[in-house]
C-alpha cells in the first residue's frame, strides 16, 4: 500500500499495527455492529475498518489500491462461488462510484475485467455515496456539476462508442442500476425547490438535500437509458436507500422517481404515502436484521405490516458482514423473520418471488425461476410450479389492489 508517499507490504503494516496473522479472529477485528452502533451512523461506518484501521480497510476491501484490489476479488470470487453451489440464491452486490473523478470508472472495469468478477448469479448495483460536502471542503471538487459530470460523463461516452472504453462496455454488461446512500438522519440545510441553484451553481461545502441528489441521478439515468435502448444496450433503474431514517420528503421522492427503495422504515409514521406505495406496488427491500442494529428494534419493524397489506416486499441483505454471522446471511432473514412473526411456507414463498420481481436481473432469468407468464398480473402470471405461491393467494392480492383502484377511480359514482 501506498502511505504518505511511502510503499508498504503487508508485513510492514502488521510491524506497524503490532499484529501478527496467527492474532487475527472475528472479536478483534471488530467489523460486526453490535448495540453501540444503534442510532449511531458514524460508529457503525467506522465498523468498515477492521481493528479500527483504514488501512486495513484499504488493503483487503478496496478495488483502487497498489495491489489492484487483488484480496477484495479474492473474497468476492469465493462469494461467487458459494452462490454457484447453493443454486437457488442470486445477488445484487453493491461497489462504490464516489464521483470525486473521471477515471473512476475506468479503473472499476479494469478491475472487475482483470479479476473476472461475472457471474451468472450476481449483478452489480453501483452505490452512489451523498459525500459531496467532503469533497468540496477538500478542493476535490468545484461545484456539483462536476461531481454528477465524473459520475455520468464515462457512461454516455462508452454508450456512444464502446471502443472509448472497451472495459467499462464490458463491466457495463453486468450493471443494473444504482443505488444512492448516506445517513438519512442527518439534518439538511435546505429544501429543493425551484429557486435551488443549478448543479453548476452549487459550489458552496453544504451537502445538498436528499432530494437534490436523487433527482439529478434519476435525471441522467433517464437520459442515459433513452440513448442505450436506441443502442440496443441494457439499462439502469434507480434503487436507492430511502426512508430508513430521516424526513418524510425522501419517500415522496423516491416515490416519483424511483423504481425500488430500500428499507422504507418510515412508510410505518405515514400512512396516506403507505398507501401510495402499496396502489404503485413501489417495490421496498427490507432487511430486519440491519435495521435492529441500527434504527429499529426488531419486534417494531414494520416488514409484516406492509406485507399483510399487500405492499410489494421482499426480505434482503444488507451490509451482511456486520450484520449476519453464518456463510448465508439471506437464509439468516428468512429463517429469523419466520420465527418472529410466524411466517407460513406461503408466505415465505411469496416474498421469494417478490424478490425475484423487484430484481434487477433479466428477462429470461425471471421467465426461468417465475415462469413463461410473470409479466402477466393476477394469477394467469403465476406458475405454481415455480413459484409455489397458491394461486389463491396470487388472486387474492391481485383482486384487492383492483378494488382499491376501482375504488379511487370511480367510487364517486
Amino acid at each position: 500500500i501506498n502511505s504518505k508517499g511511502r510503499h508498504y507490504k503487508l508485513h510492514e503494516v502488521f510491524e506497524k499495527l503490532n499484529l501478527r496473522a496467527y492474532d487475527l479472529n472475528v472479536d478483534n477485528l471488530d467489523v460486526h455492529a453490535d448495540r453501540n452502533t444503534f442510532h449511531r451512523f458514524d460508529k457503525f461506518n467506522s465498523k468498515y475498518n477492521p481493528i479500527g484501521e483504514s488501512i486495513l480497510r484499504e488493503i483487503f476491501i478496496k478495488t483502487d489500491n497498489d495491489i489492484h484490489g487483488s484480496y477484495f476479488a479474492h473474497i468476492i470470487q469465493e462469494v461467487m462461488e458459494d452462490l454457484k453451489e447453493s443454486k437457488y440464491q442470486n445477488a445484487e452486490l453493491r461497489i462504490s462510484i464516489y464521483g470525486r473523478s473521471r477515471d473512476e470508472w475506468d479503473k472499476l472495469a479494469t478491475w472487475a475485467v482483470d479479476h473476472a468478477m461475472f457471474c451468472d448469479n450476481v449483478r452489480w448495483l453501483i452505490q452512489v455515496p451523498r459525500i459531496y460536502d467532503i469533497y468540496r471542503s477538500k478542493d476535490l471538487l468545484v461545484n456539483f456539476q462536476e461531481l454528477l459530470e465524473n459520475l455520468f460523463m464515462p457512461l454516455f461516452e462508452v454508450t456512444l462508442d464502446p471502443s472509448s472504453h472497451p472495459q467499462l462496455y464490458q463491466f457495463l454488461n453486468q450493471v443494473i442500476g444504482f443505488d444512492s446512500v448516506d445517513d438519512e438522519s442527518k439534518p439538511e440545510g435546505s429544501f429543493f425547490k425551484s429557486t435551488s441553484p443549478d448543479p453548476s451553481q452549487w459550489t458552496n461545502k453544504d451537502n445538498p438535500p436528499y432530494a437534490y441528489y436523487i433527482f439529478y441521478m434519476y435525471a441522467n439515468i433517464m437520459m442515459l437509458n433513452r440513448l442505450r435502448k436506441i443502442r440496443g444496450m441494457n439499462m439502469f433503474s434507480l434503487r436507492p436507500h430511502c426512508g430508513e431514517a430521516g424526513s418524510a420528503h425522501h419517500l415522496v421522492t423516491s416515490f416519483m422517481l424511483a423504481q425500488n427503495i430500500s428499507h422504507g422504515l418510515m412508510l410505518r409514521k405515514i400512512p396516506a404515502l403507505q398507501y401510495l406505495y402499496y396502489l404503485a406496488q413501489v417495490g421496498i427491500a427490507m432487511s430486519p436484521l440491519s435495521n435492529n442494529s441500527l434504527f429499529l428494534d426488531y419486534h417494531r419493524n414494520p416488514l409484516i405490516n406492509y406485507f399483510n397489506r399487500g405492499l410489494l416486499v421482499s426480505l434482503s441483505t444488507d451490509d451482511p458482514l456486520q450484520f449476519h454471522f453464518t456463510k448465508e446471511p439471506l437464509m439468516e432473514e428468512y429463517s429469523i423473520a419466520a420465527q418472529v412473526w410466524k411466517l407460513s411456507p406461503c408466505d415465505m414463498c411469496e416474498l421469494a418471488r417478490n424478490s425475484v420481481l423487484m430484481s434487477g436481473f433479466e428477462y429470461q432469468v425471471k421467465r426461468h425461476w417465475l415462469g413463461a407468464h410473470f409479466e402477466e398480473e393476477g394469477p394467469g402470471g403465476n406458475d405454481i410450479t415455480r413459484t409455489n405461491v397458491p394461486n389463491i393467494r396470487v388472486a387474492y392480492r391481485h383482486e384487492t389492489l383492483v378494488e382499491e383502484l376501482k375504488h379511487i377511480l370511480h367510487g364517486h359514482e
